[in-house]
C-alpha cells in the first residue's frame, strides 16, 4: 500500500472526520488527521512541518494536535502545540500511540485512526475542556499531502 488514495476507503475516511467531530465534542483541543506517502524526515519531524503548513499553531489556546501518517513505510507520530506541552508530561501522547501501534500493526488503519483520536480526546478534555463558547477553529477533514 503506497498510495495516500488506498489508505483509507471513503466510507472510513467518513469514520475517521467524525470521530474527530465526537472527540472534538468533550474539548476545546483541535484535532487533525495528516496522510502522506512519505517521508524523507523523521515522522516526528515532518508531523511539526505539517502542522505549521496547516496552521494548527493558530488556535486561541495553542491545543491543536496533529497525527501524522506515513502510508508507505507505516510510520507516524502525534504532535501537540505548545499549550498542550505547557500542561503535560513528555510521555504524554505514549498511551495513544501504543493503541494506534497495536491496530496499524494489523493493518486496521481505519481503526487505528479512530481509537487514537477517541484516545487523544480524552486525554485532552482533561486539561481542555469544552467549553459553552468554544469554536471549531479547525477542519475536521484528513488533509493529504
Amino acid at each position: 500500500m503506497s498510495k495516500v488514495e488506498d489508505f483509507l476507503t471513503k466510507a472510513e475516511e467518513a469514520e475517521v472526520v467524525e470521530a474527530i467531530r465526537l472527540a472534538e465534542k468533550n474539548t476545546s483541543g483541535e484535532i487533525r488527521v495528516h496522510l502522506e506517502k512519505e517521508t524523507s524526515i523523521a515522522p516526528i519531524e515532518r508531523a511539526v512541518e505539517v502542522f505549521h503548513e496547516l496552521g494548527m499553531d493558530t488556535t486561541q489556546l495553542r491545543n491543536g494536535v496533529i497525527i501524522y501518517v506515513a502510508v508507505k513505510s507505516k510510520q507516524f507520530a502525534i504532535y501537540g502545540d505548545q499549550g498542550i506541552n505547557d500542561k503535560v508530561d513528555d510521555d504524554f501522547w505514549n498511551c495513544t500511540k501504543d493503541i494506534m501501534v497495536n491496530h496499524f500493526k494489523t493493518g486496521n488503519n481505519v481503526q487505528a485512526l479512530v481509537e487514537g483520536i477517541h484516545n487523544a480526546g480524552e486525554q485532552l478534555k482533561k486539561h481542555f475542556p469544552f467549553e459553552d463558547d468554544d469554536t471549531d477553529e479547525l477542519s475536521n477533514e484528513i488533509s493529504k499531502g
